[in-house]
């Protein structure tokens, strides 16, 4: 039972000083933006051609409009709307304006109005206060949807978060989860009823959402909440029980992190080192990349508290929902498949030397690894060695203190680098399944898209076939596997990735004991049979059906 508090849609303003701040907040924006055009015309002027930059300038000229100003300072003073709910209605009503003129060429228009809308909404999302403002204790955030850097950086006192967009596996639900923050995503347009400070209960595990319940309801679920709670505290006193099965074999239960402060968790929970660190973070919530120095104390952080156990650094993943708003990435139709992760590193060379060079520094003061996500053939592989390699020489003449022979693994998560897994274990230290992407891209489902999420599947045929030849190809190359996509915290599938063969288990840091508790009551040759039992198996439905047969 909590508290709703909506936010990125719906926050009203409340006094002179919160309307004072979110003007200065779009004024900002405006400048920015403005800025950011200007920028890019200073920079790629020799390339564009005469229309092109008379489309920047048309921007900067609706940047400019003082109308544009005042309706939105009106919404924000009358209305009291927030900076980015007014913009978004008054670029709405100029849209429709200008896609209803008669003029071909003002109809045209309309498409420069939404980007220039789009473009200050990207600096309104830096400078963004929702998740860093103060809440009150036992608060649920509402929202149209919630990026993954706010979940990461959410107030403590935020205890669930509700989204109408999502689905159960964006990047805030799997970091909500992670966090131990319960989370229902792709509401839909029901989540418009909830006000501010209306009592809502929040069903994280079974996707529910109940507004204003009765009082019995209420006195159901504080119980079920108080169960919850007791399971997990004897969960977690198999903290220091080494998650080892009956018949005797040694798994190791790592955790996925994304800033420093997660370590503490990761230990607290029994992780034994971190299986994915996402660095995306450290490049979210700023105006520019940060430079090797800043970059280097981040990850020099997070060594320093690893207790010299293994950490794995997947270098940044960027694209897909994950945008920087300094980083003019182009609008695709289908961004998950599009410009983003290896495909940038590799295009803008400068941006991967300069991680590539402050992980290598900051590997000297613990046990880091490298790990490429989004590889799709061997050759992106080699030439990453090649710019690692580059990397190592720049720190070289630099007479630089780091680490020469790190260990450089990739995410298995496309299903070209499943199938050629042979001949991508030639090449790496390790592999590390990410079912997240791997589910999506095998089965053409859209994860992000709430309309089809009952199509996204891990317990598929198909993606189990792939999963189970990576880890087959892994050992007959003699190379660690591991998994830090959400399967690896999913209970159901415990016993049946053990009998695939699978020894290292990544997730977030709360799902460590549920995970352990698992292992250390059964044996491997069980794992086995049950493996064996469902790669016969030509339905999901069946599968799952099968394995629920096993959980207690």
């Amino acid at each position: 039972m909590k508290k709703a508090q909506p936010a990125l849609t719906g926050i009203l303003l409340e006094d002179e000083v919160s309307i004072a701040a979110e003007i200065e907040r779009f004024d900002d924006a405006i400048s920015k933006a403005i800025n950011e055009i200007e920028f890019i015309k200073q920079n790629t002027r020799l390339n564009l051609h005469k229309q092109g930059l008379e489309i920047l300038e048309t921007q900067i000229e609706f940047l400019s409009d003082p109308q544009i100003r005042e309706d939105v300072v009106e919404k924000i003073s009358s209305d009291k709307k927030n900076s980015n709910d007014a913009l978004i209605e008054i670029i709405t009503d100029m849209v429709t304006i200008f896609e209803n003129m008669d003029d071909g060429y003002m109809r045209a228009r309309s498409a420069d109005i939404q980007d220039i809308g789009n473009r200050i909404l990207k600096h309104l999302s830096i400078a963004d206060h929702t998740f860093t403002q103060q809440f009150d204790p036992d608060t649920i955030i509402i929202a149209e949807d919630i990026s993954p850097s706010d979940a990461i950086t959410m107030d403590k006192h935020v205890t669930g978060f509700a989204t109408q967009a999502g689905s159960k596996t964006s990047h805030a639900a799997i970091i909500a989860r992670a966090k131990g923050i319960p989370a229902v995503a792709g509401c839909g347009n029901g989540l418009d009823a909830i006000n501010n400070n209306d009592i809502v209960i929040l069903d994280g595990i079974n996707g529910l959402v109940f507004v204003n319940p009765d009082q019995q309801l209420i006195a159901d679920y504080m119980q079920k909440r108080e169960a919850y709670i007791e399971n997990g505290n004897r969960l977690k006193q198999l903290k220091e029980v080494e998650p080892i099965t009956i018949d005797g074999t040694k798994i190791t239960l790592l955790a996925n992190i994304s800033t420093a402060d997660d370590m503490e968790g990761v230990f607290d929970n029994g992780g034994e080192g971190v299986g994915l660190l996402r660095t995306e973070l450290l490049f979210m919530n700023r105006d520019s990349f940060p430079t090797e120095d800043e970059q280097f104390e981040f990850y020099k952080n997070i060594a320093l508290l690893s207790k010299n156990k293994p950490v794995i650094v997947r270098t940044i993943d960027i694209g897909g929902d994950k945008q920087l708003p300094y980083f003019n990435l182009p609008e695709e139709q289908n961004p998950f498949l599009g410009y983003r992760a290896i495909r940038i590193c590799l295009d803008r060379t400068d941006l991967f030397i300069t991680q590539l060079k402050a992980i290598l520094r900051a590997a000297v003061l613990g046990d880091l690894k490298i790990m490429l996500p989004m590889i799709s053939n061997v050759q992106e592989v080699r030439d990453a060695k090649n710019i690692l390699a580059l990397a190592k020489d720049e720190l070289l003449k630099e007479n630089a203190s780091f680490k020469p022979d790190i260990e450089l693994g990739i995410m298995i998560e496309i299903p070209s680098a499943a199938i050629t897994a042979d001949i991508l274990a030639k090449e790496v230290d390790f592999f590390s399944i990410g079912t997240n992407d791997l589910c999506q891209y095998t089965l053409a489902v859209d994860r992000m898209n709430e309309k089809i999420t009952h199509l996204y599947d891990p317990f598929n045929p198909g993606v189990l076939r792939l999963i189970n030849y990576v880890i087959e190809q892994a050992h007959k190359q003699k190379i660690p596997v591991g998994m830090c996509g959400e399967m690896a915290a999913d209970p159901l599938a415990t016993l049946l990735l053990l009998g695939m063969g699978l020894t290292d288990f990544s997730m977030g840091a709360v799902a460590i004991p549920v995970i352990k508790n698992i292992i250390i009551n059964n044996d491997l040759s069980t794992a086995r049979h049950i493996c064996k039992e469902v790669m016969t198996m030509d339905n999901s439905h069946s599968i799952i059906k099968y394995l629920q047969e096993f959980i207690s």
